[in-house]
């Protein structure tokens, strides 16, 4: 039979509410005693309940992780870390695979149903105000990788993809390309707006450079590949900014089938630097968002929230940089 709490405190020599506040966090009970509650628990092998204790703290300790781009490798490492972070606070990830859902309520019931402390959302193509129907539910919500605004309605933690698009552009200008070209993921996402804004931006001052742009259907393998296939059958760019590493992974694909060479043909940049951009078949010239420190932010500020949910909203961002690899030519 399980062991009780009953069987804890008889052990002990104690009160059963002596044993309910050893176990939860920040109720009255001396040191002494709480020593006593541990020792007698793992001598019984006992461990507290953690729904029970929710009824006790009015604190489920879920934390709701919601993205919608789990068909991108990145995705990987970013639910590795989320998770692992969370979990070292003490707190349990529920996660919730929205597909190609972009109406919050659904999501927003879940959340309610399951009683979530808060809230992540981990996306870089969702609106700004999907995250802004959870503030407005009364969940404490942080957007991840979220769109970068002066006046946030809610916690933002991610990039200014305005300006990784003035970079990926700037590589390519100092590197003598004449024809260039914008391989973006979704049109109606914020990232790929924001990233070809910053794109077309800088390449607007050198009127001598020619410039294209095209949208994949996802930010997906196949997405870059169909589209790049596409710009093949046209007259292709000397150099494609794409936007994001997975696309730029099928553009490759597409590029090499053609018995064409990167960087020698065609030249390509990606943005995020995830871990097969590294590897030595593909050695991609990316820009590195860093991603360990979003996570990181991200967590830190929606346990504050948690705490406070008056909390002003705030913006954190962090720099990225140009990571040199086998993509491009070199430098001019």
């Amino acid at each position: 039979m399980a062991v009780t709490l009953k069987d804890v405190a008889t052990r002990a020599g104690v009160s059963t509410s002596a044993v309910s506040r050893a176990f939860t966090e920040g109720a009255s009970v001396s040191p002494k005693t709480r020593a006593k509650v541990e020792r007698a628990a793992n001598e019984l092998g006992y461990s507290p309940n953690a729904l029970a204790s929710s009824l006790t703290t009015g604190r489920t300790k879920l934390i709701g992780l919601v993205s919608n781009n789990f068909h991108n490798p990145l995705f990987l490492e970013v639910f590795d870390r989320f998770t692992r972070g969370l979990q070292d606070r003490g707190l349990r990830p529920l996660l919730v695979n929205l597909s190609d859902e972009t109406d919050p309520l659904n999501s927003v019931s879940m959340m309610r149903q399951y009683s979530v402390d808060g809230a992540i959302i981990a996306s870089s193509t969702l609106p700004p105000s999907f995250a802004e129907a959870y503030r407005a539910a009364g969940i404490p919500v942080v957007h991840s990788f979220g769109r970068y605004t002066t006046a946030p309605q809610v916690h933002v933690v991610g990039i200014d993809n305005v300006a990784c698009g003035r970079m990926a552009g700037e590589a390519l200008i100092s590197r003598g390309y004449k024809r260039v070209a914008f391989l973006g993921g979704p049109e109606n996402a914020t990232s790929t707006q924001d990233r070809a804004l910053g794109f077309l931006g800088v390449l607007h001052e050198h009127p001598e450079i020619a410039v294209s742009v095209s949208y994949a259907s996802a930010y997906s393998f196949d997405a870059g590949r169909v589209e790049m296939i596409k710009r093949l059958m046209e007259d292709p760019a000397e150099a494609y900014f794409c936007g994001d590493d997975v696309l730029s992974v099928g553009a490759l694909s597409a590029v090499q089938e053609a018995g064409l060479s990167v960087p020698g043909d065609i030249g390509i940049i990606g943005l995020n630097d995830m871990e097969m951009a590294a590897w030595q078949n593909i050695d991609l010239t990316t820009i590195r968002q860093p991603i360990a420190e979003i996570i990181g932010a991200s967590i830190d500020l929606v346990v504050a929230t948690v705490e406070d949910p008056a909390r002003h909203p705030e913006t954190r961002l962090f720099p990225c940089r140009v990571v040199e690899r086998g993509t491009l030519r070199p430098i001019q």
